[in-house]
């Protein structure tokens, strides 16, 4: 195999698929990427750990085709490192040879006939506009658990049903929901899966380079879902385990609401809990037109700090929150405004977006279950 690629296109195609490569394979050749020549004018990368596959085609002048197997994160590294000028890549024997400019590697192969074949990709289901899903899949992941032992809590649920997807995380102290609009391409029946959170949200991020849309397949069954764009393509194992029942936690009813800019909000939340030790609560008390965050003790040190803030309905409330999730919730919002709604001290809260009309968006919600507090 011999052929000469752009540096810039081969080091982000190398670096996209080496990512969804495991630190420690189980056997060396499942940490190694596929490097096809064998046909037309382009290469393509691949990677394949039996859970995630990843696959990129560029453009390449090839002179002798053929297929290659190397280090993954070696060749990632390498082709990283490489000055902004055009590379050949030479197979000769069991070794292959990458030179650009005046730099030059000699790196060993492994044997391509041990690697195992990529999945197909499954049934087209629908399409999804790049930048609306990978919002709403961030937008998610962050309150999926990563807890492994707990695998039903560290997938996001995907639910199908005609012309909308829903996308729920939970890790049982907080969830996160989004409901979009999308594309459906054939006429599936209502389905729900359970797709690992991590590599879903890794494929959200760069997936989509370059493409308007991100393509979306299926195969339930046979328990694996693809995704694809102009030049990119993965799939992934489904999680085959049981999703919380997570619409019994939503509260039915509301007694308080308050709308509040989110900016400052974070701001004080950050300044704030920096007495509280890790884990411990941020304290929110609500009154007339006045939010008061404090945190800390009298051993610890303690901070203060006051808001305005509009509130309908109910009495005074305090209560309780990790501060880290009630600012993962805030910065999922993608909104300059909020609203937390409230039904006691001791329940669930949900945060929603207020969009530039002044109204609360549906399409997104964060619940977060409150900390005890003392006494």
């Amino acid at each position: 195999m011999k052929i000469r690629v752009e540096r810039d296109g081969l080091a982000d195609a190398v670096a996209w698929v080496a990512r969804s490569l495991p630190s420690r394979p189980p056997v060396p050749v499942l940490g190694g990427v596929l490097l096809d020549a064998s046909t037309g004018e382009a290469l393509t990368i691949s990677g394949f750990d039996y859970e995630v596959s990843a696959q990129v085609t560029i453009d390449a002048s090839i002179d002798a085709s053929g297929k290659t197997l190397v280090s993954g994160r070696l060749l990632a590294d390498i082709t990283k490192a490489l000055p902004a000028r055009p590379v050949e890549l030479t197979v000769d024997g069991s070794r292959v040879t990458i030179t650009c400019g005046s730099s030059r590697f000699s790196l060993p192969t492994m044997p391509v006939e041990d690697y195992p074949a990529l999945p197909e990709m499954p049934e087209h289901v629908g399409s999804v506009p790049t930048d609306l899903f990978s919002e709403a899949v961030g937008q998610v992941a962050i309150a999926a658990g990563k807890d492994d032992t707990l695998p039903m809590l560290t997938g996001i649920r995907m639910e199908i049903d005609a012309d909308k997807l829903t996308m729920v995380a939970t890790d049982r102290f907080r969830l996160a929901m989004r409901e979009i609009t999308w594309e459906p391409g054939t006429s599936i029946e209502p389905t729900q899966v359970l797709v690992p959170a991590k590599t879903l949200a890794d494929s959200a991020k760069t997936l989509g380079a370059g493409a308007s849309k991100v393509e979306i397949s299926l195969a339930s069954g046979d328990g694996l879902l693809g995704l694809s764009g102009t030049s990119r393509r993965n799939t992934s194992r489904l999680l085959d385990a049981e999703f919380p029942k997570y619409r019994q936690l939503l509260p039915s009813e509301t007694a308080l609401t308050a709308n509040i800019d989110v900016a400052p909000l974070a701001e004080a939340i950050k300044r704030v809990s920096l007495v509280a030790e890790r884990g411990t609560q941020v304290r929110l008390e609500f009154s007339d037109r006045l939010l008061r965050l404090s945190a800390g003790g009298d051993d610890e040190g303690s901070a203060e700090e006051e808001l305005p803030i509009e509130l309908d309905g109910g009495e005074e409330l305090t209560i309780a929150f990790n501060p880290a999730y009630l600012q993962d919730g805030l910065s999922a919002l993608k909104s300059e405004r909020a609203q937390l709604q409230f039904t006691t001290a001791n329940r669930p809260a949900l945060i929603k977006p207020i969009g530039d009309d002044g109204q609360v968006q549906e399409g997104y919600l964060y619940l977060l279950m409150p900390v005890r507090l003392p006494g």
